[in-house]
């Protein structure tokens, strides 16, 4: 529900999630709009070097569970907007302490501090209502209504951007699939929102003009999943593509899969919370809509043109999946394979070191080297020093082998040469292993 138009004037802010794919682009317009932002995140440093006018504080948001946790963060501010979230649980994430418990200690915060408004973005519950990433949100908004708080809930359908992340990013990849598009659920209807929209709304629910109380859905379009994505593709300048519809079985395999990596802490899009909402498409008709007229597709693509840089990047997307699985195998599997033949190895080492009990312990140390830097390399947290090791271990092997066994630069089975594509392969699995 719109209120009449007030005059904009300046408050102090402070966002959640202010480094997110949503949150950062509010905290631009809230800048622009002259308001004092402060802004809170798991992990911050790159954000406040691309929005050096923030106020940064890192925090886990998810360890805020209780008022006094949130009392230095809030004190003096005026508003505070919600972009905090996460798809489910995982190795970085717990849905239950970051949406619901933390949520319940910030609100009797900010009443005790006498902040005036909140702004939550929230979720449309017409999907999937069952998951606990919508459960949880569900719960923050009914404590938030029932909390006293002047408050906007705000529900945005599937929100695109000129950036692009999880969703919106998977849709990106599925687009620039060669020949081909995989979709699982291709008639499901998906309605979008255009990332600018929802910051207009955020910025118009502080001023006063979305009436406090509101519970509002924001989406500008609408059209089946498969037409999503042909759109999608049309941007990327390339030809269309037929559609193969994935089987149910399969895309729960696949989605159970991206699970067990989220326990790694790799939150993949794939996940089963997402399959379980885009099988009952992505919309809110149950809720009331904002007023204010909101993009279209069809114009958030027009507004923004795609250039090269953009199918790079979808297609680095659906690259990185196997680059970032093939080095952690080859790694393990290189140092499993050398264990097998300690023997073997050593008399190979023993040639240049001289000293056979000195190349069995080189040899083991170097397999259980390379055991290390491949688990390392499975886990999000740890990947990129494992691929920075992989770069500078495989470097030392091949200064080492230089020196020593010259002659396996010339081997027939290119037992050294092989070596420089991985080193290659690690620095790409470098420059793709940021989420946003």
């Amino acid at each position: 529900m719109a209120a009449a138009r007030k005059e904009k004037a300046s408050m102090k802010v402070l966002v959640l999630g202010a480094n997110g794919f949503i949150g950062s682009s509010v905290c631009r317009r809230l800048l622009a709009d002259g308001h004092t932002v402060s802004g809170i995140g798991r992990n911050v440093v790159r954000a406040s070097r691309m929005v050096p006018d923030v106020l940064w504080t890192q925090v886990d948001i998810a360890r805020l569970r209780m008022p006094e946790d949130w009392r230095a963060l809030i004190e003096g501010m005026e508003a505070i907007v919600n972009c905090a979230g996460a798809l489910q649980d995982g190795a970085r994430d717990d849905l239950a302490a970051l949406q619901d418990t933390a949520m319940r200690a910030l609100y009797e915060a900010a009443k005790a501090e006498g902040v005036k408004k909140i702004v939550q973005i929230s979720a449309p519950m017409d999907a999937a209502a069952d998951t606990p990433f919508l459960a949880t949100k569900r719960a923050a908004d009914e404590a938030l209504k029932a909390s006293g708080l002047s408050h906007v809930i705000l529900r945005p359908s599937l929100v695109v951007g000129r950036n692009a992340f999880g969703g919106t990013a998977l849709i990106r990849a599925l687009a620039a699939f060669p020949w081909l598009t995989p979709l699982a659920y291709p008639q499901s209807r998906v309605e979008t929102v255009a990332l600018d929209d929802v910051a207009d709304a955020v910025a118009d629910a502080l001023t006063g003009n979305i009436e406090p109380g509101s519970d509002l859905y924001l989406a500008g379009d609408s059209g089946p999943l498969e037409g999503l994505v042909g759109m999608h593709r049309a941007w990327l300048g390339l030809p269309p593509a037929h559609t193969i519809a994935v089987p149910a079985f399969i895309s729960g395999i696949v989605s159970r899969g991206a699970d067990l990596l989220g326990y790694l802490g790799w939150r993949s899009p794939l996940r089963s919370t997402a399959m379980a909402v885009m099988a009952g498409g992505v919309t809110g008709s149950a809720h009331e809509r904002t007023e204010r007229p909101l993009k279209s597709l069809t114009q958030i693509l027009q507004a923004n043109p795609a250039g090269a840089q953009d199918l790079w990047a979808a297609r680095l997307w659906l690259l990185k999946f196997p680059i970032l699985a093939t080095l952690p195998i080859f790694w393990i599997a290189s140092g499993i394979i050398t264990l097998m033949d300690v023997q073997g190895a050593a008399d190979f080492m023993e040639g240049f070191i001289g000293n056979i009990p000195m190349a069995r312990f080189y040899t083991v140390l170097a397999a259980l080297l390379d055991i290390a830097i491949g688990l390392l390399a499975l886990h999000a947290s740890t990947a990129r020093l494992a691929l920075w090791a992989m770069i500078l271990v495989s470097v030392i092997y091949l200064v080492a082998a230089s020196l020593f066994t010259p002659w396996l630069w010339l081997d027939p089975l290119g037992a050294l040469v092989k070596v420089v594509p991985q080193i290659v392969l690690a620095v790409v699995g470098l420059a793709v292993l940021r989420e946003r």
